[in-house]
């Protein structure tokens, strides 16, 4: 990890945790959830929203203005708002997607929850997902969430990641350990 991603996950890591220990007290954890998916959604869709917490070309008061009516507008609670209205007046809006990442982290944790990232070379149906879920529970007794994806060059099978675990069951990959074991014959 790079040292300025580092120095803004730590940074993110120390806003996240506050923001969840205010919650948990304030009984709010599920308006922090919805809160966070308000926020991954307008940064995916939005590049001005990108620009607002990535540029340094707007001042602290103009960040701070923007935040706040948009924390208004999307109906953030009131310790996100604040917690966003803080960041702006420091200068620290820029570690928003670390933010996000880390408070999603923390409240799965505490959950007993772990995500695992599915890629597959077609989209898992109901079924399918709920399946592996019960699975990968099984395996490794909690809760399991289910991030998939498609990509469609891996031509079959499954590719699962969950925390630094990773079994790759995919075609593709099956391909290139049979090429490389042909290489060594031949």
């Amino acid at each position: 990890m790079s040292e300025p991603a580092s120095i803004s996950f730590g940074i993110a890591a120390r806003y996240a945790t506050a923001v969840y220990d205010l919650a948990k007290d304030d009984n709010s954890v599920a308006a922090i959830e919805s809160d966070l998916d308000a926020l991954s959604g307008a940064l995916a869709e939005s590049g001005d929203f990108n620009n607002l917490i990535g540029s340094p070309i707007y001042s602290r008061e103009e960040q701070g203005a923007a935040i706040s009516a948009l924390a208004s507008k999307m109906g953030l609670s009131t310790i996100m708002s604040n917690t966003l209205a803080l960041m702006a007046s420091k200068r620290r809006l820029f570690v928003l997607p670390q933010l996000l990442t880390a408070l999603r982290e923390q409240i799965a944790e505490d959950k007993g929850e772990v995500t695992a990232e599915v890629v597959s070379a077609k989209a898992l149906t109901k079924t399918q997902s709920d399946k592996l879920a019960k699975s990968l529970k099984d395996r490794l007794g909690k809760d399991v969430t289910i991030n998939a994806t498609v990509d469609e060059s891996i031509i079959g099978g499954l590719i699962v990641k969950v925390g630094s675990k990773m079994i790759d069951t995919s075609i593709r990959s099956k391909l290139a350990s049979l090429q490389n074991t042909m290489k060594e014959v031949g």
